[in-house]
């Protein structure tokens, strides 16, 4: 009953170059893990080597509690995946695409094969798309397709790549509540994503990925509280309000990328929150001041500032 997935010193070498250098990664069993990074800093590496479809230089790889690449014919059958956008037969309709794919697998019954594949179907909303050739099927299309392969059958772990690339809003809120749904089922879920505000949606953890290197790893929650806090004051009386947070201790700083919206003369000012200091203190002092608050807030880092401070704006992209 240990995490799912569990990597120690984890490190891959091309050449010369070192994409992953020393991971270790812990998967809590039944969460929807979040692995972010920004794109080449060695994600889909990572989920390469888990999978068995990459070897790793150094260090030891466990899934569903046994050796990779060791057991690897014992783990495979027990993991879905979508790794690098789906590959279909053109020529096939989606349903004659995920009866080959199922015929493939060795573990599975036979007879049983077309009510699955109409489950699958109908879990990504393809039921009436399901007699179309797949060269007709749109990016999203296909990557929902991708993703009913993975659901064939019941899966301890699945594995998705950047699984709402190329899809609507609509669609991208369907596999929002199909992840959460297998939740339930007590199924595992490893999501590789660059975006964030998805991520913020759906995870229960999250590790994140620069250049190689894992700098954070953890319960989102826990995360979000080990971040920096922010007032924002909305006032058409700018200036003597930062000269408020300055005799106050605070610093104040360039306004958020998305302020609440001033109107008029109104700006936005903000600053860091210190532990332990309380917002009453700052209001009181303004008022006090003769500054006219039209609005007052105390915001949490979001996932976002988080990632940024944690990888860099300016970060190395991994080749």
């Amino acid at each position: 009953m240990g995490p799912v997935v569990q990597t120690r010193g984890l490190s891959k070498r091309f050449g010369g170059q070192t994409v992953l250098d020393g991971i270790d990664l812990s998967v809590p069993r039944g969460s929807v893990f979040g692995f972010l990074g920004p794109n080449g800093s060695g994600k889909t590496t990572t989920i390469r080597i888990l999978l068995g479809l990459a070897s790793a230089t150094s260090g030891d790889v466990e899934v569903l509690g046994r050796k990779i690449p060791k057991f690897l014919p014992e783990v495979l059958p027990r993991v879905g995946a979508l790794v690098e956008g789906p590959g279909f037969y053109p020529f096939l309709s989606g349903r004659a695409n995920l009866h080959r794919l199922d015929a493939a697998d060795r573990f599975v019954d036979p007879s049983t094969r077309r009510a699955r594949t109409a489950q699958a179907l109908e879990r990504v909303g393809l039921s009436q798309a399901a007699n179309k050739k797949v060269g007709a099927y749109s990016l999203g299309m296909k990557q929902r397709l991708g993703i009913a392969n993975a659901l064939l059958t019941h899966r301890d772990l699945i594995v998705l790549d950047e699984p709402t690339n190329g899809l609507d809003p609509q669609g991208t809120r369907e596999v929002r509540h199909l992840v959460h749904s297998l939740t339930e089922e007590g199924t595992t879920v490893f999501v590789s994503s660059h975006l964030l505000a998805e991520v913020e949606q759906i995870c229960s953890h999250v590790a994140v990925l620069r250049a190689g290197k894992l700098v954070a790893q953890g319960e989102l929650s826990e995360l979000r509280a080990a971040g920096q806090t922010r007032v924002e004051v909305l006032t058409p009386d700018g200036e003597d309000c930062r000269q408020v947070l300055v005799r106050l201790g605070l610093i104040p700083q360039e306004p958020p990328t998305t302020p609440h919206t001033p109107s008029g003369s109104d700006v936005v000012v903000a600053a860091p929150l210190p532990k332990d200091f309380l917002p009453e203190t700052i209001v009181a002092a303004l008022v006090a001041a003769g500054v006219r608050v039209k609005g007052f807030t105390v915001d949490q880092v979001g996932l976002e500032e988080l990632f940024v401070s944690l990888t860099g704006e300016g970060f190395d992209v991994v080749q």
